[in-house]
């Protein structure tokens, strides 16, 4: 049985959704996920039912290619929440952590740099220098702040703003100091002229990165003319869905760090793939944000990376009613556990079951079989 759980405020953008997923075994073990919508989850779900959840690639694929088209990255969404919980669910059955059956930890923890958690010492009217200093001071590896932010829905003049931008970052480095990290969100907000001109600005103080230069939907095109143009590191990919959004980029060197996060990519089973490629071209990966469920699996999955990696925290100073065990966060680090699966524990009272799914969904699924037994399209 497959079952999705409303938790309290559920975020309503599609690709940051932490709907709570529990797919159930006939053994009595439970595995949760995170990930996807009713709508998103319901005919993906109905591809496990009766299956043997220890064959992890062999479902995604299924999920992935049974109903010819590939899923789109809304759904990708949502069967990256359910490969979530089969991992759990094969980390349970061994009482192992997940990143033990990934091949064991290659780093004592995780990194962090914060955008929305609540940081001791930083109060409301600060400068951008007091809360950069005070952000390293607490333990976290980098200073985050986005470019020259207005209100919503007022008008955001790009060529006056990548001057208030220069003021700003001038200021992020005298906050964090000569040694310190900082790093800069450009947000999709400018053209490739202005976001050539705005990392020129910036270069001397020698960001960590900037983030998502130009828009989302230039990124294969614009990206490698800025790559170039301008001496800073690049990231970019928050909004993409599985590996084929990006690969090329990352095997020309066109990004310092891949953004693709879980469970948007499509589950475990997609960033280990990911991962390869980051390692092969020597590209690190700095995760969007994400649930609190999909957080503990990307530190199960990328303490075992070998590269860089930096994660967006969003949770310091927050709790979660439905998870009882999570996240163990200290000092602005994420730190491995031994606990078995993906090491969250989950209490169902505080949620509202959205969708049960039961029955094998076949109406409309189609797939071949190569000789050896693999899936191949129909």
């Amino acid at each position: 049985r497959v079952r999705a759980w409303s938790p309290p405020n559920l975020n309503p953008l599609f690709n940051q959704s932490d709907m709570i997923v529990t797919v159930e075994t006939d053994a009595g073990i439970t595995g949760i996920g995170e990930g996807g919508s009713k709508d998103m989850l319901e005919q993906s779900a109905g591809r496990l039912i009766g299956r043997d959840p220890q064959h992890i690639e062999q479902l995604w694929q299924d999920m992935n290619r049974a109903f010819f088209y590939p899923a789109g990255r809304e759904k990708e969404d949502a069967i990256g929440g359910l490969d979530l919980a089969l991992w759990d669910i094969k980390g349970k059955v061994q009482g192992v952590p997940v990143h033990l059956l990934l091949g064991g930890t290659v780093r004592n923890f995780c990194e962090c740099y914060n955008t929305a958690g609540t940081i001791p010492g930083i109060r409301p009217g600060m400068s951008i220098a007091e809360r950069a200093r005070a952000t390293i001071e607490a333990g976290y590896r980098a200073f985050r702040m986005d470019a020259a932010s207005q209100p919503i829905y007022s008008t955001y003049n790009t060529h006056e703003r990548i001057n208030q931008l220069h003021a700003d970052c001038v200021q992020a480095r005298e906050g964090v100091g000569k040694n310190g990290d900082w790093l800069i969100d450009f947000h999709q907000r400018f053209d490739l002229s202005d976001a050539i001109r705005g990392c020129e600005l910036i270069t001397d103080l020698a960001p960590y990165f900037v983030e998502d230069p130009v828009r989302a939907e230039a990124f294969t095109e614009d990206l490698p003319i800025l790559r170039r143009k301008v001496n800073v590191p690049l990231a970019a990919g928050e909004e993409w869905g599985n590996r084929w959004d990006f690969n090329k980029l990352v095997e020309n060197h066109d990004l310092d760090y891949v953004r693709a996060t879980l469970p948007n990519v499509g589950g475990i089973t997609e960033m280990m793939k990911i991962a390869a490629i980051c390692e092969t071209h020597f590209v690190g990966i700095v995760p969007h944000f994400t649930g609190p469920v999909a957080t503990a699996a990307l530190v199960n999955c990328l303490s075992t990376f070998s590269g860089p990696v930096l994660m967006e925290y969003n949770f310091e100073g927050h709790t979660f009613p439905h998870l009882p065990a999570c996240l163990d966060f200290k000092n602005g680090k994420l730190y491995p556990n031994n606990r078995p699966g993906l090491g969250v524990e989950l209490d169902t009272k505080p949620l509202k079951l959205v969708a049960e799914i039961t029955t094998p969904v076949t109406h409309r699924a189609q797939t071949y079989f190569r000789p050896d037994g693999s899936i191949t399209n129909w």
